[in-house]
């Protein structure tokens, strides 16, 4: 099973992708996709959508995990923006026919670290353990989103 994870943001979208086979987890690709401030929302989302798509392609999931939406009230403009990034993000899994599956933050670090309110290290280290990755990703958006697929291939394998 191929899971690819997801963190969305409008400036830095996070991803991995990594293949669930029997008891072990291996590391197909992870990375970020970048857009700059200075574009028009359009022009950002539109190359979310395509680098999705793409990463989609190359990949070819089973499923795709995205991380729940939480929305501070403190911080609606935030949420919205969120929210489109994410929504062109489940629109490429409509044009590709993939499952998605959504986890809440909380769920997703109990699953990786035992505790709900674990620090975004806590989540670092424990995935660059179970992947035994010999280098940390720069970007935190990366281990968030290979958090989301270990999870999934660990909270999957409990429902089968």
């Amino acid at each position: 099973m191929i899971i690819l994870g997801i963190d969305p943001a409008l400036s830095i979208t996070g991803y991995g992708a990594i293949q669930a086979v029997n008891a072990h987890l291996v590391l197909i690709e992870a990375g970020i996709i970048k857009t700059s401030a200075k574009d028009i929302l359009p022009k950002r989302l539109d190359k979310i959508y395509s680098a999705i798509i793409k990463l989609i392609s190359e990949t070819k999931p089973d499923v795709l995990v995205l991380e729940k939406l939480f929305a501070h009230y403190r911080h609606p403009v935030t949420a919205f923006l969120l929210g489109q990034a994410r929504g062109v993000i489940c629109l490429a899994c409509a044009a590709k026919n993939i499952p998605l599956v959504e986890y809440a933050a909380t769920r997703v670090k109990k699953a990786i670290v035992g505790k709900g309110h674990a620090s975004k290290m806590q989540v670092q280290r424990m995935i660059v353990n179970t992947l035994n990755l010999e280098i940390i990703p720069k970007y935190t958006d990366v281990t968030d989103a290979l958090a989301l697929a270990v999870a999934h291939s660990s909270i999957a394998r409990v429902r089968i």
